[in-house]
């Protein structure tokens, strides 16, 4: 219980500081006020993974997202028992986040930073373009993920190396979706902010959770054991 509780904490810190970055505090992004734009709002999100990475890596390996612990279930890094606990806890954290943010921000938060793509959202990217993106930054998240923390990587860096490559693909990808990466992360904002965002929602399930296991096969084909 004391590692789905701290899933359910950082999962909650991740949507409450990424998602309120841009809610709050993203300017044109999101319609708040004059501020951290896309630059700001990447850095959000990145120094959240690298703060729950430091603070509760320890106690649950700091999964805060159900695509890197579908992941870790493939490469055989965590049984299925433990699995399911830390998906469920993940959800309900992301639930949490963004209701928390709701309240903190009544009269901004419509969209609670949910993802999205197509007519009207940001770039106006197509489906495709979106599916792309989700499933190969997811990927290549997961790569990295998978080689810091292994025997060959730099353990106390690892976190920062995770939360720099979360930057990362938020500089490129929010124009296009708005970034998920996470199911999780898009879980709770649309479940909250309903309407366009809930039928989307699909994708930033699908599309991560793909990407996850495809770095997982490559891990087990090239990983730290071959």
């Amino acid at each position: 219980m004391k590692k789905y509780l701290a899933e359910l904490i950082g999962t909650m810190s991740l949507v409450l500081f990424g998602c309120g970055a841009a809610v709050i505090s993203g300017g044109n992004v999101d319609g708040g006020p004059a501020g951290l734009g896309l630059l700001g709002i990447s850095l959000a999100f990145g120094f959240a993974v690298v703060a729950m990475a430091y603070t509760i890596g320890g106690i649950s390996g700091c999964h805060i997202n159900p695509a890197i612990t579908i992941a870790m279930l493939v490469a055989g890094k965590i049984s299925s028992k433990d699995a399911a606990g830390y998906v469920v806890a993940q959800f309900i954290g992301a639930i949490i986040g963004a209701a928390i943010l709701g309240v903190i921000a009544t009269d901004h938060a419509n969209s609670y930073g949910a993802n999205g793509w197509g007519e009207g959202y940001l770039g106006n990217y197509s489906t495709t373009a979106a599916f792309i993106t989700e499933a190969v930054f997811t990927f290549l998240f997961l790569y990295v993920i998978f080689n810091v923390t292994s025997k060959h990587g730099n353990s106390n860096m690892a976190g920062l190396a995770i939360g720099i490559t979360l930057v990362l693909i938020h500089l490129v990808a929010i124009p296009i979706t708005g970034t998920s990466v996470n199911p999780a992360r898009s879980f709770g904002p649309a479940i909250l902010a309903g309407g366009k965002a809930l039928a989307q929602l699909w994708l930033f399930i699908v599309a991560p959770i793909v990407g996850a296991v495809a770095a997982a096969l490559v891990w087990k084909l090239t990983g730290e054991d071959k």
